[in-house]
């Protein structure tokens, strides 16, 4: 039969994906390798009961195989966070662990200097976690393609929009959370990669303690993005000569502080307990910024005299920098993960002289050991 022209598919994309063969997917489904050549192609148009099949040896819905030419698709996916107050919202999609995820582009996480592109309109399910999402245009090929990374490096970033630059079918949505709002997205199944640089006072390690403390049950990846310069950033030519901080307590100096969870606020509070200062000596101590991009902008305005931040952000914003420990940025990933197409396309560019380049230029920040195994969970 063949198929009317207002009748669209995704066949090929949904078995490319997986890695499958026509004969391959046309064994699980119980029908010709011609049937699928010919449903791909758009010359013969499903029965149902093919159409059913189809959809279980992919597990996916029979909805994002086909749809008409005048429907857009619609696809059921899980909401990362609760929004209030609002029924039709405006999210990013990505395909994580076998289902849909949906992140809503409210508030601070619908920018990121420009306003972000929806992939489409939700609608949430009543008293559910579960959004029914339309979508805004037929492109699927480009969700399911898409990488999803949660960290708070801004080097996340330049590797992410290299990459794109050298795989263009590829996308890196990057979701900003600090290293154990990352790693707690991972838990969740929210993200394929997270970002992390935390040090345990303990065992003198990082990010290792910490993967293995969240992600209890489950099988894990961790392999290094740089080894960066943390310490104090302060204003330009360090006015007040601010060599740690002890000098910013006794200066009377104010400081702007990071978010509980972040590896920022890890370092200073470790600092401060090795010297003996009281938390509260510290001006500024409850003073919050989420991003080191804030903490940068809050000195280079005079808002305050220091905080904690990596080299290369005080290098951008043309700040001075007390450096105070080199710590190690990793990528943690679940195996599970590990096998699939868009994961392998970016972890592969991590050794690619494209996204060397992008990071050597940053200062204060090595990447001699990047793309190395450090452990698996």
């Amino acid at each position: 039969m063949k198929q009317e022209n207002h009748l669209r598919n995704n066949l090929k994309s949904i078995r490319t994906r997986l890695g499958m063969s026509q004969q391959e997917l046309a064994n699980l489904a119980a029908v010709t390798r011609q049937t699928i050549s010919g449903v791909e192609s758009g010359l013969y148009a499903p029965s149902v009961a093919i159409s059913l099949r189809l959809a279980k040896a992919l597990g996916c819905q029979v909805e994002e195989l086909f749809w008409l030419e005048h429907d857009l698709p619609q696809i059921e996916a899980v909401l990362t966070k609760p929004v209030n107050n609002l029924q039709q919202l405006r999210v990013s999609l990505a395909r994580v662990g076998g289902q849909w995820i949906a992140y809503p582009l409210v508030g601070k996480d619908a920018f990121r200097q420009d306003m972000i592109p929806a992939d489409g309109e939700g609608e949430r399910l009543t008293d559910s976690n579960k959004l029914n999402v339309r979508l805004l245009d037929d492109n699927m090929d480009r969700l399911y393609n898409t990488v999803v990374i949660a960290g708070c490096s801004p080097v996340i970033s330049l590797w992410a929009r290299s990459t794109e630059r050298w795989h263009p079918q590829l996308r890196v949505q990057y979701n900003f959370a600090n290293s154990m709002r990352a790693l707690h997205s991972l838990c969740r199944g929210e993200t394929h990669i997270a970002g992390m640089h935390l040090y345990d006072v303990e065992t003198g390690e990082y990010n290792t303690p910490f993967v293995r403390k969240v992600l209890v049950g489950k099988e894990a990846v961790i392999i290094t993005l740089g080894v960066w310069e943390e310490g104090l950033m302060v204003q330009a030519g360090n006015p007040k000569q601010i060599k740690s901080i002890t000098d910013v307590v006794e200066m009377g100096a104010a400081i702007a502080n990071r978010e509980v969870g972040s590896g920022s606020r890890s370092l200073l509070e470790q600092t401060l307990q090795q010297e003996k200062i009281p938390f509260q000596s510290l001006q500024g101590f409850e003073w919050i910024m989420n991003s080191h991009q804030e903490v940068g902008w809050a000195i280079a305005s005079d808002m305050v005299d220091a905080g904690i931040s990596t080299a290369s952000v005080a290098i951008a914003f043309g700040l001075g920098f007390v450096p105070l420990r080199r710590s190690r940025y990793d990528l943690v990933i679940l195996k599970e993960y590990m096998q699939e197409p868009p994961v392998q396309q970016l972890l592969s560019t991590l050794g690619h002289r494209l996204v060397h380049s992008q990071l050597q230029i940053l200062g204060g920040y090595d990447i001699s050991q990047i793309g190395a195994v450090v452990a698996t969970i």
